[in-house]
């Protein structure tokens, strides 16, 4: 078995996807991707998460960065053994995928999934792996970001505070911190965002194939 992200922007067509699990064993399965379409969502938020100032351009470009390097460089080996759960007992109120205007301008679509929880509300490790980011981002405000090893990650975002840190290994259902109004945000709320291989795919699709039964 093998787990395998077709990224949001992945252009339908059929594909082929190279397989090799060592010891000789390979094959080549062919991949078919549908396409789909998304909604549009239009929101109004702080211009400065629109148009950033430049004073912030420095800053956007450190984190950038630093995302960038952290998903180049994931654990080689599964961190998690157990089922993924929801970090937050509310509803999806986001869907993945939704194109994105803010403000009146088109951004990139979004890449996750909103969880619209009261702000306070306890954030839970939807699985086991390492903490690589707590930190503060200029656009996701306060994040957590957990390798869950194999190139699987999850970025939790928008927190109110940070209770965990950078190196901690987590389990599931583990609190990370709390549900908040940081960053680039219409009112308090949850941004769960999963990467496979670099891939940006659905966390509630995850949690239907890997979740809870």
């Amino acid at each position: 078995m093998a787990l395998v992200g077709i990224d949001l922007d992945r252009k339908p067509g059929q594909y082929h996807v190279a397989i090799d699990a060592g010891g000789g064993l390979t094959a080549d399965e062919p991949l078919r991707v549908l396409p789909k379409t998304f909604p549009t969502r239009r929101l109004t938020v702080d211009e400065n998460f629109v148009n950033p100032p430049a004073s912030v351009a420095e800053r956007i470009a450190r984190d950038s960065a630093l995302l960038a390097s952290i998903y180049a460089h994931p654990a080689a080996q599964r961190l998690w053994t157990t089922a993924f759960v929801r970090p937050v007992p509310q509803a999806a109120n986001s869907r993945f995928g939704t194109r994105s205007i803010f403000n009146g301008q088109p951004r990139a679509p979004h890449g996750g999934a909103d969880f619209l929880s009261p702000a306070g509300t306890p954030i839970h490790a939807p699985n086991a792996g390492r903490v690589v980011i707590a930190r503060d981002l200029y656009f996701t405000g306060g994040t957590v970001i957990i390798d869950h090893g194999q190139g699987l990650f999850s970025m939790l975002a928008h927190m109110s505070y940070i209770d965990a840190h950078e190196g901690d290994l987590v389990r599931a259902g583990d609190v990370v911190g709390a549900v908040g109004a940081t960053g680039r945000v219409t009112g308090p709320h949850l941004h769960w965002a999963v990467r496979v291989n670099d891939a940006r795919v659905d966390p509630l699709s995850v949690l239907k194939l890997l979740g809870q039964p």
